[in-house]
């Protein structure tokens, strides 16, 4: 019977590695969320994306998920990610899998590029985890945004009620805006 369990679990495994690679995440995310081996997660990312994974680091820093246009799309993904995470049972990579398909959605319903990548997603959700990025109440329009971890809610004020002195200048800037 255990046999039947494994192959059901490696089966899950597969599938699991095979969505995130549809997705675009790197290959060192499939390695965090699968007991696969990381040969077996080489080949299955050759096969799946027809080329070699991505080298080097994934995003370390939490500093690009607080500049102006970044914070706006990490926190429309994770107000999805924890408003799935409150009505549904889907948890972990599943939910952050969930989520980032939203959120791609929403992105292509208003004709805009995607600025979160699902493996910066799935890093956003490990900071919020790890308590090094929170979302935080705007003063102004009551939405929640990323934000460092110990923001004072009362003064805090989002990147759309106060967009900075550089936001209009370009065409991308302006269609957030206008969106």
């Amino acid at each position: 019977m255990a046999t039947v369990k494994s192959v059901l679990n490696e089966s899950r495994q597969i599938e699991r590695a095979v969505a995130l690679i549809k997705l675009g995440a790197r290959l060192q995310v499939l390695e965090s969320e699968t007991d696969l081996s990381y040969e077996r997660l080489l080949r299955l990312y050759k096969e799946v994306a027809g080329k070699s994974p991505s080298k080097g680091q994934l995003p370390f820093s939490t500093d690009w998920f607080l500049t102006w246009q970044p914070n706006i799309h990490a926190s429309l993904f994770l107000n999805i990610y924890e408003h799935l995470n409150k009505v549904s049972s889907i948890e972990g990579i599943d939910a952050v899998m969930k989520a980032f398909k939203l959120y791609s959605e929403q992105m292509d319903m208003l004709e805009m590029e995607p600025l979160l990548s699902v493996t910066r997603a799935w890093r956003l959700v490990k900071f919020v985890d790890n308590n090094m990025l929170a979302m935080t109440k705007c003063s102004k329009c009551g939405g929640h945004f990323v934000s460092e971890p110990y923001e004072n809610s009362r003064h805090y004020v989002c990147g759309l009620c106060e967009p900075p002195a550089r936001a209009g200048k370009g065409s991308t800037a302006r269609g957030i805006l206008l969106h």
